[in-house]
């Protein structure tokens, strides 16, 4: 996919400072975040979250104050400006950082102009602004908060002694250890603590089929943009694995093939 120009926008009342560095890395996996704001009443103390962020990433505050007590014009201002930058002409993409639906109808709209338009927000977002996006992150993918139970647990099973066994159960034994490394040999999630969604087969099958050449194979990449033309959400760290080739080397019905081109890994997924 080319790097183009893409304006993040953020909602400072709706999204979290401490992601920041995170949400610009998931940007530039798309496109260049060449125009960087934040909206919010930087008076409300609500705002200092922001303020030792917007300097570090090279973001624009914004000031926009609450006219009316319990209503912010933040969804508002963000929206005027991104049609701003629309109709400039500058940009090629937009990112939209916020969990409110207030912002479908903006998605939508860009979307319309044939720009690429992708959101970022929490699992809680509506599915209207979901879908409105072509692509679309949950910042619950973006944080690697288990990966310090993962460790520990590790650490734990390497210090913890098991308990030996009699001689008339050592040929138990050697099965269940046999057992064992079978288990292990198949790939598994990369966070075996945290508690993952039940994985819809159904659009991995559809996007494969859509995909697929006369010898039922794919590239593993254009089977991921048609997953995500299908449900923009779709994320493969949602299930517990990095990427896409991981998630489907784990699928029974599918078996995955090294390919290089011109120096780059470009595998292939095919049925078994």
């Amino acid at each position: 996919m080319n790097k183009f120009n893409i304006a993040v926008l953020i909602d400072g009342d709706n999204a979290q400072a401490k992601l920041i560095k995170e949400i610009i890395e998931e940007v530039s996996v798309y496109g260049k975040a060449t125009i960087r704001r934040v909206y919010g009443d930087w008076t409300n103390p609500h705002m200092n979250s922001w303020k030792e962020k917007i300097n570090q990433y090279s973001i624009s505050p914004i000031q926009k104050f609450s006219y009316t007590t319990g209503k912010n014009s933040t969804d508002s201002s963000l929206i005027i400006d991104a049609m701003d930058i629309l109709y400039a002409g500058n940009m090629e993409g937009f990112c939209i950082v916020s969990s409110d639906s207030d912002y479908t109808g903006l998605a939508k709209r860009i979307r319309e102009e044939g720009l690429f338009v992708m959101g970022i927000g929490k699992r809680t977002t509506p599915i209207a602004f979901v879908n409105s996006c072509e692509i679309f992150t949950f910042t619950e993918n973006l944080t690697s908060e288990e990966s310090t139970v993962v460790k520990e647990e590790k650490a734990v099973s390497k210090t913890t002694k098991k308990p030996k066994t009699p001689a008339a159960g050592k040929e138990k034994g050697v099965k269940n250890q046999e057992k064992q490394k079978t288990e292990a040999a198949k790939p598994q999630p990369e966070e075996p603590s945290r508690k993952f969604p039940e994985l819809d087969l159904n659009l991995i099958d559809r996007a494969f089929q859509i995909s697929a050449n006369e010898d039922d194979q794919a590239l593993v990449s254009q089977v991921g943009l048609n997953i995500r033309k299908i449900e923009p959400s779709f994320d493969s760290r949602t299930y517990g694995f990095k990427t896409l080739t991981k998630l489907l080397s784990t699928l029974d019905k599918y078996s995955i093939i090294k390919n290089e081109v011109n120096g780059l890994s470009q595998p292939i997924v095919k049925l078994v």
